[in-house]
C-alpha cells in the first residue's frame, strides 16, 4: 500500500515524518523501505487563508493535495500537521482515499496512558479551536490550554523559530514554565505536543508527565495501517 503525505506545513516536520516512517518500516520489515508519496503545499498560503478566515479555499487547497496524492497512486493519506485537522471532518467526507487523523491517534494514546486532563500546546489556531477538545471529550478527557497571553507567545515562537528548525534554549525554558504552571495550577497529567514542530524542542517526557509526540504517534498509526 502506498502512503500519501500532505507535507510542507511545515517542511521541518515533513522531514521528520519521512525519517520516522522509513525507520519504522525498516524495523518492521527487515530493512525494506516503504512506498511513500509526498505532496508539499505552501505553508505561507495556508496561513494567509487561515488568518483571513477563508475556510472554503483552505479546505479546497488541502483537498486538492489529497486528490493529487490519490491520482499518483496513494491508497491511504495523512496530513503532516496538527492545525489543518480543524477541517478533518470535511476533508474526510470529500477525500477520494482514507485519511488518518493525528487527533484521533493521539486521543487513543492518551487513553492508553490513562490520562484524564492533558494539556495542549500548539499554534494559536490549534489551541483556540475545539477539534482536540471534542475528540478527547468523547473519551472522557478534558483538554487544558494555556492562557491567551501564553498562547500568543507559543504561536509567535513556533512560526519565528521552530518552523525554521531553530530550537532556542530560552524559548524552550519559557514553554517548560508554561507546562509547569498548567501542571501545578490546572492539574494536567500529560502534555500533547499539538504542533508537529514541538517534538524538535521536546524529544522526550519532562516534568514527570508524559509528553505526547503527535508526529510520532501519527507515524506509528500509519505504520500499523500499512502492515
Amino acid at each position: 500500500m502506498i502512503l500519501g503525505i500532505v507535507g510542507g506545513l511545515g517542511p521541518e516536520s515533513t522531514l521528520d515524518y519521512y525519517k520516522m516512517l522509513v525507520e519504522g518500516h525498516r524495523q518492521r520489515h527487515g530493512g525494506e523501505d516503504p512506498e511513500l508519496l509526498i505532496h508539499s503545499i505552501s505553508l505561507t498560503r495556508m496561513l494567509a487563508l487561515q488568518n483571513a478566515g477563508r475556510r472554503g479555499e483552505l479546505v479546497a487547497l488541502l483537498l486538492g493535495s489529497l486528490q493529487t496524492l490519490h491520482r499518483a497512486g496513494a491508497a491511504l493519506a495523512l496530513i503532516a500537521s496538527n492545525t489543518p485537522h480543524e477541517y478533518f471532518d470535511e476533508l474526510e467526507r470529500a477525500a477520494p482515499l482514507p485519511l488518518l487523523s493525528i487527533v484521533e491517534a493521539t486521543c487513543r494514546r492518551a487513553g492508553a496512558l490513562g490520562l484524564r486532563r492533558p494539556g495542549l500546546l500548539g499554534t494559536a489556531f490549534t489551541m483556540k479551536a475545539d477539534f482536540y477538545a471534542r475528540v478527547f471529550a468523547r473519551e472522557g478527557m478534558t483538554v487544558v490550554v494555556p492562557s491567551a497571553q501564553e498562547q500568543k507567545l507559543i504561536h509567535e515562537k513556533i512560526f519565528a523559530e521552530l518552523e525554521f528548525g531553530r530550537v532556542v534554549p530560552e524559548t524552550r525554558q519559557a514553554f517548560l514554565q508554561i507546562a509547569e504552571r498548567l501542571k501545578v495550577e490546572q492539574g494536567i497529567d500529560g502534555l500533547v505536543l499539538g504542533c508537529t514542530e514541538l517534538p524538535l524542542m521536546f524529544p522526550g517526557d519532562e516534568l514527570g508527565i508524559p509528553f505526547l509526540n503527535t508526529s510520532r504517534i501519527h507515524v506509528e498509526a500509519a505504520l500499523e495501517r500499512l502492515g
